[in-house]
């Protein structure tokens, strides 16, 4: 018997993976990798990327994990606040002067400093709001999180404006793979409190590219990690006391082991389905969890000499088939005496621009982003050497109005089987980082507790 199976290979499940690497560990991964929405690949001194790009550094749990595992982290070198729009691309600047500096109509103009008004006062609220308390556990904070202003979508929070002043909120709000009119008012003045940078956020690029550490996680765990294997059902074995078993397919064949816990590391949609006798809210709760779509492509270039887009790391592209362009080679660019051939970009396409997508092929979609990118950054088209579609029908989690109502039953814990996942909070990979985090410390409780019970129930024997 395993003292733990941990279900999916996402950065939540090899986060509990690597704080259980010292007991009797099996990872079971559905696809041909590990990672989930984390995926990146070298490229010489610059790597290709398709998921996850920015993470959580300092006192946070990525933080742990990073300075656990040696994997190194700097801070995201650049601007974080390009726009390119109306035919005008600002690399650097205030984000406030932007309405100013974009050929816009007056009356876009106009309503741009008045919503950015509102967006902003909400945005100081929020700063006091997703601080921690003293003496409060994590799982008050993040409800208190969810609660703001989760009572109406971000579209009905900013009412009806001008065309050009939605589309320059869109790109921020949009991140979260949900359209301006299906999340919440309050998650979305969350994203513009991370993307201005107030209270902290994500701030930390991983050197060498994500799966530096994802990969280095799986390394870790050896055979103990099984890909391609399909996770049919989990089911308590004499109640929640007793144990648990896992029922899978590899290659074809009918697999099953039993385990002492287990933590249940996919997507809310995976995990109400195969997780059959958790409680009926906690399974209800997870239906409920919604999920939007996104589409990303990474390029590789050979442009030699300065490129307007050296110093940015973020682009916003309101108005294109993608939402933003992210020069993942600025990592590379800040630290470099002589500027060395080449780049590597990314470009996001969440919500209604991933749905617009999705139905095209992969050569479609190059053609359509090349074609995009060539007017954002002029001549970058013409040096790209290498272009790659990452398609992801279940993108990111979203807080919904609503959302507010299902964290009690999905925090609640109860039997062996413990969650975890992005979809347990607001903070993105720090949320999946520290769920997994969590689950292995409520993991190790049990086994330590089913330890000192052999051991108790040995000496009574004797």
């Amino acid at each position: 018997m395993k003292d733990v199976v941990i279900v999916g290979g996402g950065i939540a499940g090899l986060s509990a993976a690597w704080r259980l690497r010292h007991w009797d560990t099996l990872l079971l991964e559905s696809e041909s990798r590990v990672g989930g929405r984390i995926r990146s690949e070298r490229r010489g001194r610059y790597f290709l990327n398709w998921g996850g790009h920015v993470y959580a550094g300092g006192s946070s749990a990525t933080g742990w994990l990073l300075n656990n595992t040696g994997v190194e982290a700097i801070d995201v070198p650049g601007s974080l606040s390009g726009l390119s729009m109306n035919g005008k691309t600002i690399i650097k600047g205030r984000v406030e002067t932007y309405p100013f500096r974009i050929p816009m109509p007056l009356q876009a103009r106009l309503g741009m400093v008045k919503t950015g008004a509102k967006v902003a006062l909400q945005v100081a609220r929020y700063a006091r709001i997703v601080g921690q308390r003293p003496g409060e556990s994590a799982a008050t904070r993040q409800q208190r999180v969810y609660d703001f202003l989760n009572d109406r979508s971000f579209k009905d929070f900013i009412g009806d404006v001008p065309a050009d002043t939605q589309a320059l909120f869109e790109p921020t709000v949009t991140r979260s793979a949900a359209d301006i009119d299906q999340l919440s008012a309050g998650a979305g003045v969350g994203y513009f409190s991370l993307v201005w940078g107030i209270g902290g956020g994500l701030t930390q690029s991983i050197v060498g590219g994500p799966a530096t550490l994802t990969e280095s996680i799986a390394a870790s765990l050896g055979e103990n990690v099984r890909l391609d294997a399909h996770v049919d059902e989990i089911v308590h074995k004499n109640g929640p006391r007793g144990s648990v078993v896992v029922r899978y397919r590899e290659d074809g064949v009918e697999q099953e082991v039993e385990a002492r816990t287990v933590v249940l590391a996919t997507p809310a949609t995976v995990a109400h389905r195969v997780a059959v006798d958790l409680d009926p809210d906690v399974r209800e709760a997870l239906a409920k969890v919604v999920y939007g779509p996104y589409v990303s492509a990474a390029f590789l270039s050979d442009e030699t000499g300065r490129q307007q887009w050296d110093d940015a790391y973020a682009i916003a592209t309101p108005k294109r088939s993608f939402n933003v362009a992210l020069n993942m080679s600025n990592i590379v660019r800040g630290h470099e005496r002589e500027r060395q051939p080449g780049s590597s970009l990314m470009t996001f396409s969440p919500g209604s621009l991933a749905r617009d997508l999705l139905d095209h092929d992969d050569d479609t979609i190059r053609r359509i982003y090349l074609d995009d990118l060539d007017q954002v950054l002029p001549g970058f088209a013409e040096n790209v050497v290498e272009a790659e579609v990452q398609r992801f029908p279940t993108g990111a989690p979203y807080c919904f109005p609503g959302r507010a109502r299902l964290q009690p039953a999905l925090t609640r814990r109860g039997g062996r089987v413990f969650l975890a996942g992005d979809y347990l909070g607001t903070l993105y990979t720090e949320t999946a980082v520290s769920s997994g985090l969590s689950a292995a410390h409520e993991v190790r409780s049990v086994l330590a507790t089913d330890r000192q019970t052999a051991r108790r129930a040995l000496a009574d024997m004797h």
